[in-house]
């Protein structure tokens, strides 16, 4: 049975100081659960309505009931278990020859599918600007589908960044290169601003080349792409080639 105490903190990891304070952060799911083994994240400890579903050799694992599960889960509909995790310390940075740059996306559920992408394409680190909505927010591993256990996040200074990497800095505008011609450069930092600004001013002068997803649609009410299906889109494209 799980304390007053003990919910409390598991409720109050919703909010990204106190997952700072607590240095834990919460995985939901049997299945996304299970990716962690694989991963470098340390797991203090798995809350569970079917304990003997999970083999987590030297991990405790406590068993819950469904009411316990409701109180200490972000989901409307919890999932069988919830893992307690520490949160990671920031790995070093070393360029990659395609990152993702994101400047400013606040969408917990778009900084999630982003993570998904990168994961899909093989693309191992995703550089963010210091105010990104925070990868250990609940609905961005939610979101994630487990694909975070494998994508480095790193947050920092963008323009400090972008001014000294080696990397060429690519970005969308509307009057940019069309994607289906554009040649892809060998070593890239892909570039995605916020949902409804687009990328700062500081970062768009520091863009190398400039893309642009071509309309085929004859529609003039869809003014732009939501910036998960757009960075899906350019990856498709740059991966066809």
């Amino acid at each position: 049975m799980l304390t007053a105490h003990t919910i409390k903190i598991l409720q109050s990891l919703d909010k990204k100081k106190f997952r700072q304070k607590y240095n834990l952060f919460l995985v939901e799911g049997n299945k996304i659960i299970c990716e962690l083994s694989n991963s470098n994240f340390k797991i203090k400890e798995i809350l569970s309505t079917h304990p003997e579903k999970l083999d987590f050799p030297g991990v405790t694992i406590t068993h819950i009931s469904e009411n316990e599960l409701k109180k200490i889960s972000f989901l409307k509909t919890p999932k069988d278990s919830v893992a307690v995790c520490y949160i990671e310390e920031e790995q070093e940075m070393e360029d990659q020859d395609i990152q993702l740059v994101l400047d400013g996306i606040q969408d917990p559920g778009n900084l999630g599918t982003i993570i998904r992408l990168a994961d899909w394409f093989g693309i191992e680190q995703i550089i963010c600007s210091e105010d990104t909505v925070d990868f250990y927010n609940p609905k961005v591993i939610q979101a994630s589908m487990g694909s975070f256990t494998r994508v480095n996040m790193v947050y920092c200074d963008l323009v400090e960044y972008l001014s000294a990497t080696d990397n060429t800095n690519i970005g969308t505008d509307m009057d940019g290169e069309n994607i289906y011609s554009f040649e892809k450069p060998k070593k890239m930092n892909l570039i995605l601003g916020n949902e409804g600004n687009g990328m700062r001013a500081e970062t768009e002068k520091l863009l190398h080349k400039k893309i642009t997803i071509p309309r085929f649609g004859k529609s003039k009410s869809t003014e732009s792409l939501n910036v998960s299906m757009a960075a899906g889109i350019i990856l498709g494209q740059f991966f066809s080639k």
